[in-house]
């Protein structure tokens, strides 16, 4: 709805595919113009690189007909079209002008009368209009695509400096394939490869992420705040260079209480009580004499232990390893403690 007239979508093998492009329930449409996103699904471990290959390819083909539009206004126009050029070239970078910009100088061009090869270059222009937009380049995928098996990728796509949009939804397990363990499972979790408890903690892809300094980085979870959530994808969008929103997702693999139809509040519930943490840090910010780091989250009640026995995932180990269960509930309510003084502390910095 934000982007879609104008969106390119690579999606990794896993959840995020199969309820993302599955028929009869495909989520995408288009407007009344015929615009919408154009999705195209990669392997598991490689979609950074697959997403990586769709934005140089439209970058090259955008620059390719900017070329020419700009040969076309130094060899001559009419005041009208020269107009429509200029506002074009103005909002090249502006994702909100883009489409308006785009379709008012396919009109000026309709309407200009030219010829020899002046009238080649319009008709080139005309036959590539749709490169004449700012596309919205986006990457789909879950934890264990972005924090295991595809992170190599990931990590050199966001060390390029492209603008692309990186959201990963995360489960914390490998959802599609058996709930197995990844490096997003958070300590004291039952799953396939820990079933006596995930020993260590949790990666902290957005701190690792944050490091480069020129990457737009995020938590969200939609139950939690919706209004942060929306504002940092509008964010992210514009940013100008690699953006990454990390999105807390429960999933069937955890046993929520009160089963999948109770997500977005078990969502509000893992940020109420210090489990997952809403943030923004924005490179703009740094640029504007202002501290990049926005912690959105309030001051959790760090009610943790309830929080991670209502759900299958942790209260199970206390049935087959009690003592195991407790040593290690403590280490993630100490981690999490640690976490949310070394945000505050970040955000807290001048």
């Amino acid at each position: 709805q934000l982007f879609g007239d104008r969106m390119y979508i690579a999606t990794a093998t896993g959840c995020s595919q199969v309820w993302g492009t599955s028929f009869p329930s495909f989520p995408y449409t288009t407007n009344h113009k015929g615009q919408g996103p154009a999705v195209g699904g990669s392997l598991f471990e490689n979609n950074a690189e697959f997403s990586l290959g769709m934005c140089l390819a439209v970058t090259q083909q955008r620059e390719r007909v900017a070329g020419v539009v700009k040969e076309l206004k130094e060899n001559g126009v009419d005041a009208s079209l020269s107009v429509a050029i200029d506002a074009w070239f103005d909002a090249y970078d502006d994702g909100d002008k883009t489409m308006e910009v785009s379709e008012n100088l396919v009109k000026a061009l309709e309407a200009a009368e030219l010829t020899g090869e002046q009238a080649d270059r319009k008709a080139d222009i005309l036959n590539n209009k749709e490169h004449l937009s700012k596309k919205s380049m986006w990457m789909y995928g879950g934890d264990g695509w972005a924090y295991d098996i595809g992170y190599g990728g990931l990590d050199h796509v966001i060390a390029t400096g492209e603008d692309v949009n990186i959201l990963v939804v995360d489960t914390e397990v490998y959802s599609n394939t058996g709930g197995q363990a990844s490096k997003a499972t958070q300590k004291g979790a039952v799953a396939p490869f820990a079933a006596s408890g995930k020993k260590m903690k949790k990666k902290d892809l957005g701190l690792m992420a944050m490091q480069y300094g020129y990457v737009y980085v995020a938590q969200v979870a939609l139950g939690a705040n919706p209004a942060q959530l929306l504002k940092v994808m509008k964010e992210a969008e514009s940013y100008k260079g690699p953006s990454l929103i990390i999105a807390y997702a429960p999933c069937i693999n955890h046993g929520v209480p009160g089963g999948m139809g109770c997500t977005q509040l078990e969502a509000k519930k893992a940020v109420e009580s210090g489990y997952w943490y809403l943030y923004r840090f924005d490179p703009r910010r740094k640029e504007a004499g202002l501290n990049p780091f926005v912690l959105d989250s309030k001051e959790p009640n760090f009610q943790l232990k309830e929080f991670m026995m209502g759900e299958v995932r942790f209260a199970a180990l206390t049935r087959t390893f009690k003592d195991e269960a407790d040593r290690l509930l403590k280490e993630a309510e100490k981690d999490a403690k640690e976490k949310y003084m070394r945000y505050k502390k970040m955000a807290d910095e001048q």
